[in-house]
């Protein structure tokens, strides 16, 4: 690696605004907005709109689309190439 070429990584919290959680982590991100962690250091705070613990994904409350018979249905109203 060459040096002085890489961002400095430092702990930064990660606000989740729609689930109300907070993760502590590594980032290059340098915000200036500041907040008080459990541990009572300060930590430079980025707030994101949707993480882990607000996805519908990792929450388990996703929706299944359901798509079976959406072809049969195409064919039936616009026939088949066969």
């Amino acid at each position: 690696m060459k040096p002085r070429i890489h961002p400095e990584s430092r702990p930064v919290v990660f606000r989740d605004r729609a689930a109300g959680a907070a993760f502590l982590t590594h980032s290059t991100a340098d915000p200036a907005e500041r907040v008080e962690w459990e541990d009572g250091n300060t930590y430079p705070v980025v707030d994101v709109e949707i993480s882990s613990a607000s996805h519908p994904f990792y929450t388990g409350k996703g929706h299944v689309v359901d798509t079976e018979g959406r072809v049969e249905r195409f064919e039936r109203r616009y026939g088949s190439r066969g």
